[in-house]
């Protein structure tokens, strides 16, 4: 059972089910409602209707024995003193009215007063205060406005049924006050009722298995995509095949947009897993050359102490530790480190980095900004290294403000500038523009993109354009603490 419900097709179908049984339940009950107070309404008014030509007949002084009483429905004539004066012929048994008599007995002596006796059976006060009520005082010969509605039942010719029962009450000179109950069969509402149940009974299941096999087939149908989206990532995961995507629907709901951004999830995922075997690649490439130069120095010292270059293998060693250092930053940076929130001052940062360096000028005004102190060291290094391996004379560096955001530092050189078309390739990773000159002039490559990184980290931007002395000038860009 747990595996059944556990898709999202059963539980669809399962929950739209239970909605419209709900529903229809609900507005069952209210059509069921409806019909029996509307039928039952149909059968008081017809009561009242044969209860007041009962009336009407008395009040004009149509006798006991000469009413027009209709032999089908039980109808009663009570005086005040709860008599049962009149009734139909063939009236075998009674309930819900004032008496349960069905054969008419002589009036009791002394009738003709004008009290008596509600519908209701309880008897009126008779008392100083109610008599001079004149709302309550009927005149001879008036039929009372009013009338009493009740249920019950009779058996007429052996046969019972329930009925809805109208007390009228009139005035008749001579007899005093009457009450006549006539009655309305309820069968055409119990059959009503019952014939609406039986429909309900039966249509409702029916419905209810139409709506889930629609819904069933319509969830299916709707998902039928996410499952072939299920099974292309299954595909991928077991092959390790990042180029393959998964297939987009021809279509502008959920679904269609929910296979876009996977494929799109999938592409940087191709290119974050290829950058990252590249990155392995040159990493390797650049590590073997120190390494290799570095074990041949101590295998020739090994050998011959006396040719051991001591000065290079120190050269190797420092380039070797620099390289390390550099995939390790470069390491944190792609897990997600970032700046920590000290305020560093770009001014006197600039001055502190271009200590000891020659042909270098600084032009900075005080500006700060929210970062790593020691990153932001790195970026700054690394822009000057590489200013100082392409100027012919001249490195200038530039440290202010841009408006109230944004604080800038600038470092260009007066040499051959980079072109157009490699602008953005020099900020790769292992990107060396002149892969002729020797490796210990050009570094391994990982400034620049070192340099990128951490300003990406802090919230800015790294770009070069052509420096006013015809050199490349490298833009930082930096978000104001």
């Amino acid at each position: 059972m747990r595996r059944l419900f556990g898709s999202v097709r059963s539980r669809a179908t399962l929950g739209a089910t239970l909605v419209v049984a709900v529903a229809l339940v609900a507005a069952g009950a209210a059509v069921l409602l409806s019909l029996r107070s509307n039928l039952i309404d149909q059968a008081g008014t017809q009561a009242e209707r044969a209860a007041r030509n009962v009336a009407a007949d008395l009040s004009g002084g149509t006798p006991y024995t000469s009413l027009e009483l209709d032999d089908d429905e039980p109808v009663q004539v009570v005086d005040e003193h709860d008599t049962l004066v009149a009734a139909t012929e063939h009236l075998e048994g009674i309930s819900g009215t004032r008496t349960a008599e069905v054969k008419p007995q002589p009036p009791a002596a002394g009738t003709g007063g004008t009290g008596g006796t509600s519908a209701s059976g309880d008897p009126e006060d008779s008392d100083d205060d109610s008599a001079g009520d004149d709302e309550s005082v009927l005149e001879p010969g008036e039929i009372a406005d009013g009338v009493g509605l009740t249920n019950g039942s009779a058996t007429i010719d052996g046969e019972s049924a329930d009925y809805r029962f109208a007390a009228v009450e009139v005035e008749v000179p001579g007899k005093g006050t009457l009450t006549v109950y006539a009655g309305a069969s309820l069968n055409p509402e119990q059959s009503a009722v019952g014939t609406a149940q039986t429909v309900m009974l039966v249509g409702f299941p029916l419905l209810l298995g139409v709506v889930a096999a629609v819904t069933w087939l319509v969830t299916r149908r709707a998902l039928r995509p996410v499952e072939g989206i299920r099974a292309e990532m299954a595909a991928i995961t077991a092959s390790e095949d990042l180029a393959r995507r998964v297939p987009v629907p021809d279509t502008h709901d959920e679904v269609a947009r929910l296979a876009r951004t996977t494929n799109e999830t999938l592409a940087a995922l191709e290119t974050s897993v290829e950058r990252q075997r590249r990155f392995v690649a040159d990493a390797s490439h650049e590590l073997r050359s120190p390494i290799a130069s570095l074990r041949t120095q101590l295998e020739v010292a090994a050998a011959h102490p006396e040719l051991l270059d001591l000065e290079g293998a120190v050269e190797d060693t420092v380039r070797l530790q620099h390289l390390a250092a550099d995939l390790l930053l470069l390491a944190r940076l792609d897990a997600g480190e970032r700046g920590a929130g000290a305020r560093v001052e770009l001014a006197a940062l600039a001055r502190e980095r271009i200590a000891g360096r020659a042909g270098v000028t600084v032009r900075a005004d005080a500006v700060e900004v929210t970062g790593s102190r020691g990153q932001l060291e790195r970026v700054l290094d690394n822009l000057l290294d590489n200013a100082e391996r392409h100027a012919r004379s001249a490195v200038v560096v530039t440290v202010r403000r841009d408006g109230d955001r944004n604080a800038v530092v600038e470092v260009g050189d007066d040499g051959d500038g980079v072109p157009a078309g490699d602008r953005e390739r020099i900020f790769e990773r292992f990107v060396r523009l002149d892969e002729a000159r020797a490796r210990d002039d050009g570094g391994a490559g990982l400034g620049l993109a070192i340099a990128r990184d951490v300003a990406a980290r802090h919230g800015g931007t790294l770009t070069v354009r052509d420096a006013p002395t015809g050199g490349a000038l490298f833009e930082l860009r930096l978000p104001i603490a």
